[in-house]
């Protein structure tokens, strides 16, 4: 759950000069679509020591509503809850957030969908209370079926009176035999137990344990000695609920919000967040204990506190023999490219991976392949640099301070490209979005080797070895030689997926209205192999 709060002058104000760093949004391009030219088997390599050599035409561009990664309309997808019907629909209920929240905020909407792309908007489920009452603001919490088919919506009440001395945050109820009319409890089933921060207790995530015979209720929680934990409650009836104490406290952030517990294989894994970002930690056991891995990070991390809201929040469905983690994209601040990102914005789904070492990773979900089903033909030129181009293959040559690209014509409103990536030396290496007829500028979804990173911010490729990373993940190239990724692109989100192992997300306004696409390196050599773009039907 999100308090309310202003964006911070300091923000504002770094915001704008990283705005003047990174180029800005091409215009729409004015000329008409030129028809597909497939590229010859082979083109010699191209060398151009200054400046630009001549590019492919610009294609018309359209904007168009959001398929993959909802929204809704006048408004942003906070936290997400999901639930998983009999027939394997996944409903995903949501905080409901807006620029305008009054004293009453957040209640809870809801989306579902039967396959991550064709989503249908159920809109209000759940309002917020009085502020008479406990739950003036709605915070995250479950959907769940007990023993004897009646669904609970457990969720936080948030009242910034205080319950009469009792806390701002509470855990409440309701009910429903449908899940389309639910009926609240008006008192709170609970509040922070003794020694816990009255506060800060949400979040509450409940579900049936048959090795106990009850039910388990897992809510981020602080406590001051051993900072943020995850707490537990049992309880037989969903009623009368007895504390447990902490579940997980690894003595690092403040409160673990939106905790999730679920099983692959033998393995349990229990995921949480804060810091602007979604973690994990894992356990051959339900009952733990539970380390966290070195880099238990699986999407992006923003550096400006509270403004890095890559993807956050996340809370897992199990459809079928799939494990999918759901979440959200923050917004973009004040700047477009900026890669911060405010809280709450677009739905954002990963599928879960079990690596071989039990680590998870993540990859572009399956059904996206029954979306994007038409092969866009080929086609790329050497713009600056050492090129070469072999049927659908690019080889890059880069030394020192220059750098090589390769453009691939306007990039589609929503498309998705897959090749094989190997990166020669340390350099970095990756897309570039730009050089429209308008904007002959590019930047750049960057493979930085050299500080094992995937980032985006919005610097054009020149620019990268200058600043620092604003929005990244880590990334150990040094695993494998050649690295399988993945773009999956609708309007400006940008999802980079390498190697089924991690993700980053991105908000790329500048390769939108009529932006082209294509590949780079910067300081080194790099060949991007087998490169594929399909389209929706």
């Amino acid at each position: 759950m999100r308090k309310k709060q202003l964006l911070p002058a300091l923000l504002l104000i770094l915001a704008l000069l990283l705005s003047a760093c990174g180029a800005q949004s091409a215009a729409p391009a004015e000329a008409p679509a030129e028809p597909e030219v497939e590229a010859p088997a082979e083109a010699p390599a191209e060398a151009v020591e200054e400046g630009f050599a001549a590019n492919l035409p610009d294609e018309d561009y359209e904007a168009m509503p959001y398929t993959l990664y909802p929204i809704p309309e006048g408004g942003y997808v906070g936290d997400t809850m999901p639930f998983v019907t009999e027939d394997g629909t996944l409903e995903l209920y949501y905080l409901y957030d807006t620029d305008h929240n009054g004293q009453g905020y957040h209640p809870f909407y809801m989306y579902s969908t039967p396959n991550f792309y064709d989503y249908t908007d159920h809109g209000m489920v759940l309002s917020y209370g009085m502020m008479s009452e406990p739950d003036p603001a709605l915070g995250t919490g479950c959907v769940m079926q007990d023993q004897d088919g009646l669904y609970h919506l457990f969720y936080t009440g948030h009242n910034d009176t205080g319950n009469g001395g009792k806390g701002k945050e509470c855990v409440m109820v309701a009910t429903s035999t449908d899940r389309v009319n639910w009926e609240k409890n008006p008192e709170p089933l609970l509040f922070a137990p003794e020694n816990y921060d009255k506060d800060n207790f949400r979040d509450p995530e409940v579900f049936w344990v048959e090795e106990d015979q009850c039910y388990w209720m897992l809510i981020a929680a602080h406590e001051e000695s051993m900072n943020g934990v995850v707490a537990k409650f049992t309880s037989t009836d969903l009623v009368n609920w007895e504390f447990s104490g902490p579940f997980f406290a690894p003595h690092a952030q403040f409160i673990l919000e939106c905790p999730d517990l679920f099983c692959i294989g033998d393995t349990w894994y229990l995921t949480y967040s804060w810091d602007c970002v979604t973690y994990y930690a894992m356990s051959n056991s339900m009952y733990g204990p539970f380390h966290a891995p070195s880099d238990n990070i699986l999407d992006g991390k923003g550096t400006m506190e509270g403004s890095g809201f890559v993807f956050y929040a996340a809370k897992t469905a199990e459809i079928g023999d799939n494990v999918y983690l759901c979440g959200w994209l923050g917004r973009a601040g004040v700047s477009g490219d900026s890669g911060i990102y405010q809280w709450a914005g677009n739905v954002m789904n990963h599928q879960l991976v079990q690596l071989e070492d039990g680590k998870l990773g993540v990859k572009a979900p399956e059904s996206f392949d029954n979306y994007f089903v038409a092969d866009k033909p080929f086609e790329a030129v050497g713009r600056k640099g050492q090129v070469e181009i072999n049927g659908n293959s690019i080889s890059l040559s880069a030394d020192g301070e220059s750098y090589a690209l390769a453009d691939m014509g306007t990039r589609p409103v929503t498309m998705t490209l897959e090749c094989d990536v190997t990166i020669d030396g340390s350099g970095r290496v990756g897309f570039a979005f730009g050089g429209s007829a308008s904007d002959d500028t590019y930047t750049a979804l960057c493979l930085d080797t050299k500080e094992k990173l995937v980032r985006y911010e919005g610097y054009e490729i020149e620019e990268l070895r200058k600043f620092d990373p604003m929005a990244y993940t880590r990334f150990d190239f040094s695993k494998q030689d050649t690295h399988h990724v993945k773009l999956v692109c609708e309007n400006e989100i940008v999802v980079l997926y390498i190697d089924n192992t991690k993700a980053l997300s991105s908000r790329i306004f500048h390769g939108t209205n009529g932006a082209h696409i294509g590949v780079f390196a910067d300081g080194c050599g790099a060949s991007f192999s087998n490169i594929s773009v399909k389209l929706p039907a």
